[in-house]
Formats: C-alpha cells, structure tokens, sequence
C-alpha cells in the first residue's frame, strides 16, 4: 500500500464530506480481513494506518493474565514483562506480524472497504441533511422519466416525484425545470441504492412556500396564512391575515394588477386561487369562502358548528362549484358544515311548513281542552301529529301555558284514543 490511499482518502474527504477517521478506519478494518483469510488464523489482529507513507502494519493483539488458557490471545505477566516492564494484568500487548504478499491485496481490499464505506456514509449524509426538511421547497431539473416517476436532480442528491403527487396539469419532460416540497425522507431505498427523497405538487404546503417566496409580506410574517385548501389542479382556496392593520393582505398577495399571485398560478399550471381575508365573524369568513358566489344570507349554528347559507337562484350553482368543488373546499378552509340552498328553495319550503303548521293547529283542536292558542304552543315546540302527542313527555305538557295535569293527562289519552280509533279503521 502506498501514499495514493491516502491521496484517495484525502479527495473523498473534501469532495463527499465524509469524515476522514471514518475512512481510515474501514481501510484498517479492510485489511484485517485481508490478513485474516491469507494467514488463517484465530489471532485477535488489528492494523494501523501509518497517515505518513501510507504504509500497513499488522499486529496480533494478545491479553496479559495470570494463567493462559488460549495461546493466541493471552500471554502471562511474567512473559509479557520480559517484552514490556510495565505491563499489567489486563493489558493488550501488540506484536508486529509480517505477512507476505499482502500489500497488493490490502490495497485492493482497501479500495473496495473505501468504496463501500463511502456509499454508506453518503447514504447516512444525504438522509440526515433531508429528513427535517419536511415540505420545504425545492428547485431541480427532471432527469428521467419513469413509469411510476419522474427522477429528478436537485443539485448533489436525486429525488423521484412520484404520478400520485403530481397535479394534472403538470406536464413535464427531461431538462424541464420543476419546483417541488419534499413530502418525505425515507432512510433507504432499494431501488435507488440510496435515500429516498419524495417530492410533491399536490400537497398543499407547496402554495404556502410559493406565497412565501413570492409574497415578502408573508415572507417577514407581517401577513400569515391562516389556512390553504386545495383540489390540485383545479381550484385552491388560500386564507389570510395581516398583523398590521394598514395592510390589506388580499391586496398585498394579489399585487399590482395581480402580478404577485399570477406567478404562483402560472407555477401551477392555471390551478385557480382564491385568496380570503381571515375574520373570526363565522357568517363573514363563510361567504368569504364560497368566492366567487353572491351570498344573500348566512344564518350560523353554533352547537351543531353548521351555517345556513341563502343565495338567489343564479348563484347556486357558482356557490356549489363543479361537482361541489368550491363549497368542498369552503368546508375545509373554515371547518364549518355549509348548508347552500337557494332563495327558490327556501321559499318552498317556507310555504310547506306553514302548510304542516296550519294543518297541526287545526288538528289539535279537535283534541278536548286544546284551543287555538294552545295548539299553537304544541307546534311551536315541534309537535304536528297525535303519535308527537302520544310519545310526548308529561310534565313537558303541564309546563305550557294553559296546561296542568289533568288537561296534560287528557290530551295524551285522547291523542291515543285517535290514533287507536285509526288503527281499527284500517284494519
């Protein structure tokens, strides 16, 4: 072995970044093994690396105890003394070991150990350098295109973008330029011999860093993104925020004459963006969301977390998107159940219920003691046939305004005397 190991041991270390200990020893651990099959021995032997010449030494290493009881790995104090006066029990005495020939096959071996244990540690590089940069943006070319795939060069390490994490309007060939968020670090793929690094351009972190780098307000957090929903390709709904009141973050994201979130959209490949102002009014923040519909009303529920949502009849279908895209996506932005129905629709329905409640009223009449103002507090309370009656709790009755005992007790039993007499009728 000469001084080109150590030549090819200094290279690596500059170009791959690879600690230089790390390499030295896989070369002395290379040539252990080297050693051990040409001299075929059980000896514990080790090998040091003289950093000046680039020279090989082997050396059997043998313990000092009181008693030997295996001639190749132990030595007694009394011996070991003769050879060092100051050996102590428990220490490992070296001995220099001349093995022929063995020069050409140690840097053989070197080189394939050297080998080996650089892939390794690139692997260990790549992996640590990646695995915390989860959904940080990356620039890169594509290399190649695969079945499942594309690959593609990120400057030192290669990424794959897999089909699944690409938008349908992405087309891309070899030597295209293509931005992407790292999705995932896997610590080793068979496939590539390597980490692996998953790209994506679906997720929806890849509109925040777009925003990010195009937008210096959000860059300098002045303006947040509160939340971004998106349906690749098709529709994304982004929502923010500014810390400074004299800011408007929908203007300062849009920019002039809508330069700033046209170059986001052209990235995207035409995926449309709507950008809403965050407000924590829910009934604002929801007509806000539905862009680009015109919102007439918006009655909120707070317990059930749903908000009724009134719009005129040519808006509806704009409201509701392309197979329920837009509210798809307003229900996720705001985290609310959204209920869109038109103005046509209400009005229907308006008409239909004071239709069930006249009907209830005039049912309830015919009950004994039930008057008509009585009969309006039962279909105030949701009651509109005899089986609500029948079923109703008692002491709920003798609570309404004109109601004891005795009459609570009298409606129920005649309420189920006419449902029994219509039982019979049937039959």
């Amino acid at each position: 072995m000469s001084r080109e190991i150590i030549q090819i041991i200094d290279l690596i270390c500059r170009e791959k970044g690879i600690d230089r200990d790390v390499l030295i020893s896989a070369v002395e651990e290379g040539v252990v093994s080297a050693a051990r099959r040409m001299m075929d021995t059980k000896e514990e032997i080790e090998a040091h690396l003289d950093l000046e010449t680039g020279n090989v030494e082997i050396f059997s290493v043998k313990l000092v105890v009181k008693k030997v009881e295996n001639k190749l790995l132990e030595i007694t104090l009394k011996d070991a003394q003769k050879l060092n006066p100051d050996a102590e029990l428990g220490d490992e005495l070296e001995f220099r070991k001349v093995v022929g020939g063995l020069g050409r096959i140690a840097a053989q071996v070197a080189k394939q150990v050297i080998t080996q244990r650089v892939r390794e540690a690139e692997r260990d590089i790549i992996y640590n350098t990646y695995k915390d940069r989860q959904y940080e943006l990356f620039s890169g070319i594509v290399i190649r295109d695969e079945k499942n795939h594309m690959i593609v060069d990120l400057g030192r390490v290669e990424a794959i973008l897999p089909r699944s994490e690409m938008s349908p309007r992405d087309n891309f060939h070899r030597n295209d330029r293509i931005r992407a968020i790292l999705l995932e670090a896997r610590r080793f793929s068979h496939t590539l011999g390597m980490p692996e690094l998953v790209l994506s351009r679906t997720h929806p972190s890849l509109i925040e860093r777009l925003f990010e780098m195009e937008i210096p307000e959000i860059k300098d957090k002045t303006i947040e993104i509160v939340n971004v929903v998106r349906e690749p390709g098709k529709r994304a709904k982004v929502c923010v925020k500014s810390k400074d009141s004299n800011i408007d973050p929908v203007g300062a994201c849009v920019g002039q004459r809508g330069a700033r979130v046209q170059s986001i959209v052209r990235e995207l490949n035409g995926e449309n963006i709507d950008i809403i102002p965050w407000t924590e009014d829910v009934a604002t923040l929801v007509s806000y969301a539905l862009n680009p519909a015109k919102i007439q009303s918006v009655e909120v529920f707070v317990q059930e977390k749903k908000v009724k949502v009134i719009v005129a009849d040519d808006q509806l279908s704009l409201a509701i998107g392309k197979k329920g895209q837009n509210v798809r996506l307003a229900v996720r932005l705001t985290g609310w159940d959204i209920d869109i129905k038109s103005e046509s629709v209400i009005l229907q329905e308006d008409d239909q219920q004071f239709i069930k409640e006249k009907n209830a009223i005039w049912l309830f009449q015919r009950l004994p003691g039930i008057g008509e103002k009585v009969a309006e507090f039962l279909v105030q309370n949701n009651l509109y046939t005899y089986e609500d009656i029948a079923k109703t709790d008692i002491d709920f009755l003798m609570n309404l305004p004109g109601i004891g005992l005795k009459k609570a007790e009298a409606i129920i039993e005649a309420a189920q005397a006419f449902i029994d007499s219509e039982k019979t009728e049937e039959k």
